[in-house]
């Protein structure tokens, strides 16, 4: 967090956390946290406009059963910043930039990269909606469908 004082963007941080604003100032001392906004309880229709309006998503998970959140970024044409561990490396494709999780600066320097190359950026974005046009329900149903038309034989 404190790398994204250098940027001129907002945090936005969406979903439960029992850290407080007073405890994430301490922890992170250089950053302004006028330009950080913690949103809990966020409807569906709210968190579409968020990653609608957003320059990156970034979802540095440890474990992630799937990793849907990475696609709605991806299908709002939002860039993708994610952690090549567990499934996300498999959803994201080369549609993201993958990142150590736990390595603080490798996730600052792929999302200042994001940010500043323009190229990339829209590379990301266009890159992102096709792959996430690949794992719709339909989809699903189809690959499902013709696994159990293989297994009857």
């Amino acid at each position: 967090l404190t790398s994204a004082t250098t940027l001129p963007h907002h945090l936005v941080l969406v979903g439960q956390d029992d850290l407080t604003d007073a405890a994430l100032a301490a922890r992170h001392p250089g950053l302004d946290m006028r330009r950080v906004h913690r949103l809990a309880g966020v409807s569906q229709t709210e968190l579409a406009q968020l990653y609608r309006t957003a320059d990156l998503f970034l979802f540095p998970s440890l474990s992630e059963g799937f990793g849907l959140p990475v696609l709605e970024a991806m299908a709002s044409g939002t860039p993708v910043v994610t952690s090549q561990a567990s499934s996300l490396p498999e959803v994201a494709g080369a549609a993201a930039l993958l990142v150590d999780p736990t390595d603080i600066d490798a996730i600052a320097a792929a999302m200042g990269k994001v940010l500043a190359d323009r190229t990339l950026h829209s590379q990301l974005r266009s890159a992102g909606l096709a792959r996430a046009a690949r794992f719709t329900w339909q989809a699903a149903a189809e690959q499902t469908l013709a696994v159990y038309r293989s297994a009857a034989g």
